[in-house]
């Protein structure tokens, strides 16, 4: 369902470059996405997190096959390594159009709960300085992960909105 809303969406749609994140096996599986991202012919960019720091990169993913080449992270994820020459989005005039986030969980304000290391805030954060302006972000999520409130502090930057099964999209 949430594939469907995804790929149906008018800001995907518009969108020539695209983060996403690739799933741990709690979250929303983004497999569908990023193979389509491929079919469509947009360029796909993928989170490589800093170790023991909250700075992430999104840099530039060559093809959906690609994705099983890569290292694990600690947290089971691939992701490339750091001395690995790739294009970081936000280092060339392009940025991005759309980031497609990962969450533990949201309110329908918009208001996130990741991890708990900021890494996507940072990242938001470093967006807004960049020429192109902050892309819009979409956080996939299950119903269940919707709460009324989600608790956030000065540093947490919202998402322009949140895609669940059953919220009418």
């Amino acid at each position: 369902m949430i594939h469907n809303a995804v790929t149906k969406h008018s800001r995907y749609q518009a969108s020539q470059r695209i983060a996403v994140f690739l799933s741990m096996p709690d979250e929303v599986q983004t497999k569908e996405i990023i193979k389509d991202i491929f079919q469509r012919g947009k360029e796909c960019f993928i989170p490589q997190y800093k170790p023991q720091s909250s700075h992430m990169n999104m840099v530039k993913l060559a093809s959906y096959e690609e994705i099983a080449l890569l290292p694990l992270t600690s947290w089971s994820i691939h992701q490339p390594t750091e001395d690995e020459a790739r294009e970081e989005a936000l280092s060339e005039a392009g940025g991005l159009d759309l980031i497609l986030m990962p969450g533990l969980g949201f309110d329908r304000t918009g208001n996130r709960l990741g991890r708990g290391k900021g890494y996507y805030d940072t990242y938001l954060e470093r967006c807004t300085q960049h020429p192109k302006g902050k892309p819009y972000t979409i956080a996939l999520a299950f119903k269940e992960q919707v709460c009324d409130v989600v608790p956030v502090t000065e540093k947490d930057m919202k998402v322009d909105e949140v895609l669940f099964e059953g919220n009418g999209q």
